[in-house]
């Protein structure tokens, strides 16, 4: 699914919002971030601490103003967008927000399309990812008539559908039941064993504990060494 030698390095990162999007003092710092690779890093803090700022910074949504972010030994500054799409998937905290076609089928089949993947192996793959995470009754639905955790879900396996290297989510856990949240789990935890790591941001505990995870915490833009989190 997955090589098993991706691996993630953060060092000196700096990241300031322009004023217009953010108070003007907030500020990430990130000295030195290597996370184990094929394991769940959880990143946890306060609202506000810079959480899903970090997040988009490790998934080349957001560029840093220094420092640098590695893939594998390769700075990130010198990959195009599609290039760290391709190794690093991303759930945004809101699902609406990367849901973009009016099916779900179509929502999870047309990144395999993109890459190539005939239309009906990719469809055929996609009902089975609509099924293992219990989505297979709203297969004919539009997707804007979701609920939430039907969003949510939808999201989780349009990003999985094409074995990222390496995963950030972002509060994966809103909107699902316990139930579904084991499923989620068990889901991540088959991905892990083929060699993707995990980056999850999250203030839910017990997902995280669920997932074994190794917690790191962020505070006030500092991400915290390891003995202080």
């Amino acid at each position: 699914m997955t090589d098993n030698n991706f691996v993630l390095t953060i060092s000196d990162l700096r990241f300031k919002y322009a004023d217009r999007y953010r108070r003007s003092s907030f500020e990430l710092v990130v000295d030195e971030f290597a996370p184990k690779p094929s394991v769940c890093t959880a990143v946890m803090g306060e609202n506000g601490s810079g959480k899903t700022t970090l997040g988009k910074l490790v998934a080349g949504i957001l560029r840093p103003a220094s420092g640098c972010i590695f893939y594998n030994g390769v700075d990130i500054s010198d990959l195009k967008l599609g290039e760290i799409g391709r190794q690093v998937g991303y759930l945004f905290q809101e699902p609406s927000r990367q849901i973009f076609a009016s099916k779900p089928l179509d929502e999870i089949a047309f990144p395999l399309e993109l890459r190539g993947i005939d239309k009906e192996e990719a469809r055929t793959r996609a009902k089975e990812l609509l099924d293992e995470f219990e989505l297979s009754h709203i297969i004919n639905n539009t997707t804007f008539t979701l609920s939430r955790g039907e969003k949510q879900r939808l999201a989780i396996a349009a990003a999985m559908i094409v074995n990222p290297k390496y995963f950030v989510l972002d509060e994966p856990t809103t909107g699902l039941d316990k139930q579904r949240r084991k499923i989620l789990a068990k889901t991540l935890k088959k991905m892990q064993e083929n060699g993707m790591g995990i980056l999850l941001i999250s203030h839910d505990m017990e997902f995280v504990e669920a997932m074994g995870a190794e917690i790191r915490t962020m505070k006030g833009g500092r991400l915290l060494d390891a003995n202080k989190s």
